[in-house]
Protein backbone atom coordinates (compact mmCIF):
# COMPACT_ATOMS: atom_id res chain seq x y z
CA UNK A 1 0.00 0.00 0.00
CA UNK A 2 1.38 3.39 -0.93
CA UNK A 3 2.28 6.04 1.63
CA UNK A 4 -0.31 8.34 0.04
CA UNK A 5 -3.07 5.74 0.52
CA UNK A 6 -2.06 5.19 4.16
CA UNK A 7 -2.14 8.94 4.74
CA UNK A 8 -5.56 9.18 3.11
CA UNK A 9 -6.92 6.41 5.33
CA UNK A 10 -5.49 8.06 8.43
CA UNK A 11 -6.94 11.46 7.48
CA UNK A 12 -10.39 9.97 6.90
CA UNK A 13 -10.41 7.73 9.99
CA UNK A 14 -13.01 8.45 12.65
CA UNK A 15 -10.56 7.45 15.39
CA UNK A 16 -6.86 6.54 15.62
CA UNK A 17 -5.57 4.73 18.70
CA UNK A 18 -2.19 3.04 19.16
CA UNK A 19 -1.48 3.19 15.44
CA UNK A 20 -4.82 1.65 14.41
CA UNK A 21 -7.19 3.65 12.19
CA UNK A 22 -10.87 2.95 12.86
CA UNK A 23 -13.17 4.03 10.04
CA UNK A 24 -16.95 3.69 10.16
CA UNK A 25 -18.37 2.13 7.01
CA UNK A 26 -21.98 1.48 6.04
CA UNK A 27 -21.96 -2.08 7.36
CA UNK A 28 -19.32 -2.01 10.10
CA UNK A 29 -15.94 -0.70 11.20
CA UNK A 30 -12.78 -0.99 9.12
CA UNK A 31 -9.56 -1.16 11.14
CA UNK A 32 -6.10 -0.74 9.64
CA UNK A 33 -2.74 -1.07 11.35
CA UNK A 34 -1.05 2.11 10.10
CA UNK A 35 2.39 0.78 11.04
CA UNK A 36 1.82 -2.45 9.15
CA UNK A 37 -0.90 -1.72 6.56
CA UNK A 38 -1.06 -5.34 5.41
CA UNK A 39 -2.88 -6.05 8.70
CA UNK A 40 -6.57 -5.17 8.65
CA UNK A 41 -9.81 -6.17 10.33
CA UNK A 42 -13.49 -5.55 9.70
CA UNK A 43 -15.90 -5.71 12.64
CA UNK A 44 -19.56 -5.09 13.32
CA UNK A 45 -20.61 -2.07 15.40
CA UNK A 46 -20.91 -4.49 18.33
CA UNK A 47 -17.28 -5.57 17.88
CA UNK A 48 -17.85 -8.98 16.30
CA UNK A 49 -15.00 -9.81 13.96
CA UNK A 50 -16.29 -10.33 10.44
CA UNK A 51 -13.03 -10.52 8.50
CA UNK A 52 -9.32 -10.21 9.25
CA UNK A 53 -5.82 -11.15 8.26
CA UNK A 54 -4.31 -10.22 11.65
CA UNK A 55 -2.74 -12.86 13.87
CA UNK A 56 -4.57 -13.89 17.03
CA UNK A 57 -2.62 -11.60 19.37
CA UNK A 58 -3.24 -8.53 17.22
CA UNK A 59 -6.92 -9.47 16.94
CA UNK A 60 -7.25 -9.43 20.73
CA UNK A 61 -5.42 -6.10 20.96
CA UNK A 62 -7.68 -4.44 18.39
CA UNK A 63 -10.89 -5.87 19.85
CA UNK A 64 -9.83 -4.66 23.31
CA UNK A 65 -9.17 -1.17 21.94
CA UNK A 66 -12.62 -1.17 20.32
CA UNK A 67 -14.36 -2.39 23.49
CA UNK A 68 -12.62 0.23 25.62
CA UNK A 69 -12.69 3.26 23.33
CA UNK A 70 -15.63 2.82 20.95
CA UNK A 71 -17.51 5.61 22.73
CA UNK A 72 -14.98 8.09 21.32
CA UNK A 73 -15.67 7.13 17.73
CA UNK A 74 -16.77 10.24 15.88
CA UNK A 75 -20.23 10.22 14.35
CA UNK A 76 -21.91 12.47 11.86
CA UNK A 77 -23.90 14.02 14.72
CA UNK A 78 -20.82 14.86 16.82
Amino acid sequence: MSEEKITEIAENANMIIDGYAFTRKEDGISILNLKNPDHAMFISEEGKMLETNMDEIEQVIVQNIWAKDREYMETENA
